[in-house]
């Protein structure tokens, strides 16, 4: 079968919808659709609208209320939208409530993240682990799910498996998802097994937000040519390069990027990924400061981490964009307290960035500012752990 090519034209259009919940900010909800608004277009979608609604909690049958569903409704037949996506995960039922309503597919989150891996996943390893993921999040989806599949021709969360597998039921699914796990053990063995022949390098993996510029970094440091864009998860597979500052050579990884409810699946799945930054002895913490939410996307991240059991390591925080980093100029008879939007990039520093990260660099990759301070900095802890290990090479420092 041919790869689907979708042009500007033949693109989807898709309406988004979120919750603002007790805890949360219409504003802080609003960059979330923004954040969910990248994920769209890099599905290859067009993102057309989008609709926000107060809830205590979320309704159990249709996700949002009555009243914002109607209004939903007659959006979707007046624009001739293709598919709404929910920035939340939706359960089986309120999917199939919500699609009767609006006539055209719904997804969730997980599905739309999925479905973006489905498509950038290159290699064999990374398909596999992509293919894993969506029969997983299948399994519990079944009922109802193959009729409504086949009147669909393709499109964004209908790739992969759902293509071909119409008449897959669940004994089938479970047999597909023992096969592919067997398949992820033995290549997963093979793989600790590199890193296991590895051991002797000090290794350096670079972490971070999607779309933080890990891949452009990777590129400038080890002189490669790796895929980079400026899209999500433009990147899937770890990427592992020897490489020399001075006279010290060491191992760097590039991995895929985190990002904000991280279906749980995936993180299941890419476990080999996640092992290369279990494993490393530096971890290179790259951050979007030209972002406006880069704090919670550095909270995000951390979060990720700690919840992978990945602590206590050396690191470096790196702040990459500075060339894309822009503040709102405060009036000199404005008195209210500064916020991060009104400050200068030097005033940034010298908050608590600077003072919590004993290792702080403020870089742009592209413009390749700070190239030389940040090469700096990771020479110096590459040395000392390298001292650690080979007592006896101090003539090489």
């Amino acid at each position: 079968m041919g790869k689907l090519i979708i042009t500007k034209e033949e693109a989807e259009k898709a309406v988004l919808v979120g919750v603002i919940k007790q805890d949360q900010s219409e504003s802080e909800v609003d960059d979330y659709l923004t954040e969910l608004e990248l994920l769209v277009s890099t599905a290859g979608a067009e993102p057309v609208g989008r609709f926000t609604q107060k809830l205590d909690k979320p309704n159990s049958k249709t996700f949002i209320g009555s009243g914002k569903l109607a209004e939903l409704v007659m959006y979707v037949k007046d624009n001739e939208v293709d598919i709404a996506i929910f920035d939340d995960d939706l359960s089986p039922g309120q999917v199939r409530n919500i699609e009767r309503d609006l006539k055209c597919r719904v997804l969730d989150r997980t599905n739309l993240i999925l479905d973006i891996f489905a498509t950038r996943a290159k290699t064999a390893y990374a398909k596999t682990q992509v293919e894993l993921a969506q029969y997983q999040y299948l399994l519990p989806r079944l009922t109802g799910l193959w009729t409504h599949l086949e009147r669909q021709k393709g499109g964004i969360g209908l790739r992969g498996p759902g293509e071909t597998e119409i008449e897959t039921d669940r004994r089938i699914i479970r047999d597909k998802i023992s096969r592919l796990e067997k398949q992820l053990k033995k290549i997963d063995k093979q793989m600790a097994t590199q890193r296991k022949n590895r051991d002797k390098l000090v290794r350096v993996v670079l972490v971070g937000y999607t779309n933080s510029g890990k891949s452009t970094l990777m590129n400038l440091l080890c002189k490669s040519e790796l895929f980079a864009e400026n899209k999500l998860f433009a990147t899937l597979d770890t990427t592992v390069r020897k490489i020399t500052i001075g006279n010290l050579p060491f191992l760097l990884a590039d991995t895929v990027g985190f990002i904000r409810k991280l279906p749980h699946h995936l993180v299941e799945s890419f476990k080999s990924t996640l092992d290369e930054v279990r494993e490393a002895d530096i971890l290179i913490h790259l951050v979007d400061i030209s972002h406006p939410n880069f704090e919670e996307q550095v909270i995000v991240v951390n979060q990720t981490l700690n919840d992978l059991k990945i602590h206590g390591k050396s690191s470096i925080v790196v702040f990459n964009k500075i060339d894309a980093y822009s503040f709102i100029q405060k009036d000199e008879d404005d008195l209210t307290p500064s916020t991060k939007e009104n400050l200068t990039l030097d005033e940034l520093k010298r908050t608590w960035m600077a003072r919590k990260n004993a290792s702080c660099v403020f870089i742009s990759a592209v413009k390749k500012t700070n190239i030389p301070e940040l090469k700096e900095v990771l020479y110096k802890m590459v040395k000392e752990i390298h001292r650690k290990r080979y007592p006896y090479n101090d003539f090489l420092y």
